[in-house]
């Protein structure tokens, strides 16, 4: 059976999943409408452009629905449609009840964690921030409550050492497009089975701000790689190097004896430039050495570090100033 398929998003994450819809997964499911967000300035002469959701659904001559907030008549502008299913992913308005019991089989989420780890805003970012080795995509039923729903499956990708979140996104897109797969046809068939989340193991995570960027380097320097892996590119971690902000696109973290054996001696406080080897430069930290692999200077590009310090080179000795590091984990919801 073919499904009548509703999408409500307004992140490029999805056009990958989008795509196969239109093609091989036109088997499956048409899709009939998409919502998304009204357009936005963008970009450094704030033109208003439509997004990445509504460009594509123009290319194949879709409906567009662009409302700025979900209001009375939206049950019934849904209902237009006859659709057997909806199916949201990052779409950024909050669904009603009435809303969500339109489509005949329900509404649907695609979350990009392992639920319940997670829940939130920035689920990404935020795997890779923490350390993760693994994460990847959960398509559930949706309530009213934050990422809280039943779970009908997931399907999982690695975090690997030198991925930031820009990557680890780019393969959770293209996760959706088996996830989705599988359980379409399972869907039709009412062979779904949703399971109820592990509430009492949630874990949430909240909306990044550019105050996120800031470094501790008394911190460990696991903890420090991840965080700028994790927040790259956006809000993206700095620091102050010969009285410049310096913003830094991707890390790792050395062991003492591995730092030991690049370096002809090391030492000194957290925050202090050791020297540098082919791929980074060297920083002391509160446990082990963090390697930063590539930097950008004011008004320059993001470059490799050897490319970087041969016109910028930092001395063996500068100390890079710490700063707090507010957490982006909590067990109980974060309060915007």
């Amino acid at each position: 059976m073919r499904l009548r398929l509703v999408f409500l998003g307004s992140d490029p994450i999805a056009l990958p999943l989008l795509e196969w819809l239109a093609t091989d997964g036109g088997d499956s499911a048409e899709v009939v409408a998409v919502y998304t967000q009204p357009d936005r300035p963008a970009g450094r002469g704030q033109q208003v452009v439509p997004n990445a959701i509504k460009t594509w659904a123009i290319e194949h001559d879709l409906p567009v629905l662009q409302p700025d907030r979900l209001g009375s008549t939206a049950p019934d502008d849904l209902r237009a449609f006859q659709p057997d299913v909806s199916l949201v992913m990052a779409y950024g308005h909050i669904l009603k009840d009435d809303f969500i019991g339109v489509p005949r089989l329900g509404t649907l989420n695609l979350h990009t964690s392992l639920l319940p780890r997670y829940r939130g805003a920035s689920p990404i970012q935020t795997a890779v921030a923490s350390g993760d080795n693994e994460t990847g995509v959960t398509l559930m039923r949706i309530v009213r409550a934050l990422d809280a729903g039943p779970v009908a499956d997931a399907e999982r990708v690695s975090i690997d050492a030198l991925e930031t979140a820009s990557d680890v996104e780019a393969k959770l897109a293209r996760a959706c497009v088996p996830l989705v797969a599988r359980n379409l046809p399972r869907l039709a068939s009412g062979e779904v089975t949703f399971v109820e989340q592990d509430h009492a193991a949630a874990t949430y995570c909240r909306r990044l701000v550019k105050a996120d960027g800031q470094l501790d380097f008394s911190a460990p320097a696991a903890t420090l790689a991840a965080r700028i892996n994790g927040l790259f590119p956006w809000p993206g971690c700095a620091t102050e190097m010969a009285g410049q902000v310096v913003k830094l696109g991707l890390a790792d973290a050395l062991s003492q004896a591995d730092a030991s054996s690049r370096l002809p001696a090391q030492g000194g406080a957290p925050g202090t430039v050791l020297g540098h080897d082919s791929d980074g430069l060297l920083v002391a930290t509160g446990n082990g050495v963090v390697r930063l692999r590539r930097l950008q200077r004011p008004g320059g590009r993001m470059l490799p570090a050897g490319d970087f310090l041969r016109g910028f080179p930092i001395e063996p000795g500068a100390v890079l100033p710490s700063r707090p590091m507010a957490p982006l984990v909590a067990n109980e919801p974060f309060r915007s």
